[in-house]
């Protein structure tokens, strides 16, 4: 995994916007007409939005499981 840092033009990246840009990648990777250089700039991309997915999916999971151990109020 990249271990690049995140521009904050990524950070602000919403997980619709980076889930689609790495659809974008694996298919540009999928196709297999990219030079080496390409492909492992490509991937690299690849694992920092997968990263940033996570990163939402993570934050939403824990929301989730924060609102199911409160206390219901009265």
């Amino acid at each position: 995994m990249s271990t690049s840092p995140q521009s904050s033009t990524d950070a602000e990246l919403s997980y619709e916007q980076a889930r689609e840009e790495l659809m974008r990648v694996v298919q540009r990777l999928e196709s297999g007409g990219a030079p080496l250089d390409e492909s492992l700039a490509l991937w690299e991309r690849g694992e920092l939005l997968a990263t940033i997915c996570q990163q939402w999916l993570d934050g939403a999971k824990a929301k989730i499981d924060a609102a199911r151990t409160r206390p219901a109020q009265e």
